[in-house]
């Protein structure tokens, strides 16, 4: 019995080393996260086989919410049960969210919203959005068909800029996809992987974030608590980005920008700052969460849009042969994503370049950042501090 249990221990601690080291590591978005997860986990330590952790990656890309994240909680459950996965959740995440919350003091105790290398991170965000439209347009809009819905997205989304816009965009995408594509998926061989997750343990999860997208509005009409409100904006970003960080940034903008809680500055600048730090580009959430509410804010923040995600994977590991073999579904899920690469350029444009290009100046800057990040190919930290340095350099022309 105790032999067992130092061996559980053994592995949870195993698990919170190397998710820690790679939180702490791993910089340049969620399709970099995936490649470090495949070094690390099934190359290196082969806590899974190339088979299961392509079934994972391709779950995690067909749900809503942080596909990096996600993956890595799915890694954890596989090695060390729901609290491995958790831990490896932990590992992960805590790093970004601790840097964000510091910066999110930072900024409030010495007002440094108008500092010129913010205004440099807010320019970084410019072309790592930019770099992001490019490689997601080119992978899922390879044809005319989805091009087409990418446009419909894009023109939709720019002329009613609100969340439940982008929610029925999303899913008149998944309609379309459905009719365009149904057919072609049925070729496809599909491979079986056991989870090792009970079904009602998934049914209980899956049932629990569906509640509760429709409990907190709710109770949020219901009652004036603050944290409520916050809980309710966090959970329903959380729950409906299909597409990853950079698609969470317009339905976060809509959600605490426009109600006041802050201000379009301060929600770029640490924007800016999140392209700074390694891990997950929802751990955002922590830097708004503590501009509203210091950092037991920031911490709410990050439970908050977290817990879909959390409540997804746990929710569909168990089905998810028999889900990913249905042909309607994932014809849809071509649609669905050919709409958020739309999306994505919506979003740059507005608020991403609205408020960051004001000057040519500023645009030679953003094209240097550009190239050094996509044609010189330099690990994205160095984008970061060389656009920092860039906007304090022009603050002072």
């Amino acid at each position: 019995m105790n032999e067992t249990k130092n061996k559980k221990f053994k592995t949870w601690l195993e698990i919170l080393i190397v998710s820690t080291r790679l939180g702490l590591t791993s910089f340049g978005g969620p399709i970099a996260h995936l490649g470090y997860f495949h070094e690390e986990y099934i190359r290196r330590r082969k806590w899974m086989d190339e088979k299961s952790y392509a079934d994972l990656v391709a779950l995690c890309q067909f749900l809503p919410g942080p596909a990096s994240s996600q993956v890595g909680i799915g890694i954890g459950v596989m090695r060390g049960g729901v609290l491995g996965g958790f831990i490896s959740f932990l590992g992960f995440t805590l790093p970004s969210v601790l840097a964000l919350i510091i910066f999110a003091s930072l900024l409030h105790t010495f007002g440094i919203e108008d500092a010129g290398w913010i205004n440099g991170l807010k320019i970084v965000a410019v072309v790592v959005v930019a770099h992001a439209v490019l490689g997601m347009a080119k992978k899922l809009t390879p044809d005319l068909q989805r091009k087409s819905i990418a446009l419909f997205a894009l023109v939709v989304t720019l002329l009613w800029q609100t969340a439940y816009t982008q929610i029925g965009v999303i899913l008149l995408a998944g309609v379309v996809g459905f009719l365009l594509y149904r057919q072609q998926t049925l070729q496809e061989d599909q491979a079986v992987t056991f989870f090792p997750i009970s079904r009602r343990l998934g049914y209980f999860c899956l049932t629990f974030f569906f509640g509760l997208l429709i409990v907190l509005p709710i109770l949020r009409n219901l009652t004036s608590v603050e944290w409520v409100a916050m809980l309710d904006s966090f959970y329903r970003s959380g729950a409906l980005v299909f597409g990853g960080g950079h698609v969470v940034l317009p339905l976060l903008e809509q959600e605490f920008v426009p109600t006041g809680w802050l201000t379009e500055q301060e929600f770029l600048a640490g924007y800016g700052a999140a392209q700074a730090v390694p891990g997950p580009l929802f751990t955002f959430a922590a830097y708004i969460g503590a501009v509203i509410n210091g950092w037991q804010g920031g911490l709410f923040a990050t439970f908050a849009i977290f817990l879909p995600a959390f409540l997804l994977i746990l929710g569909t590991l168990p089905f998810w042969d028999s889900l990913r073999s249905n042909p309607k579904i994932k014809g849809a899920l071509i649609g669905v994503n050919a709409s958020v690469v739309g999306i994505l350029i919506s979003a740059l444009y507005n608020p991403i370049w609205t408020s960051s290009i004001h000057t040519p100046i500023d645009f030679a800057l953003a094209a240097i950042l550009f190239s050094m990040l996509v044609y010189w190919k330099l690990p994205p930290w160095i984008i970061v501090v060389s656009g920092a340095a860039g906007g304090l350099l022009i603050s002072y022309i």
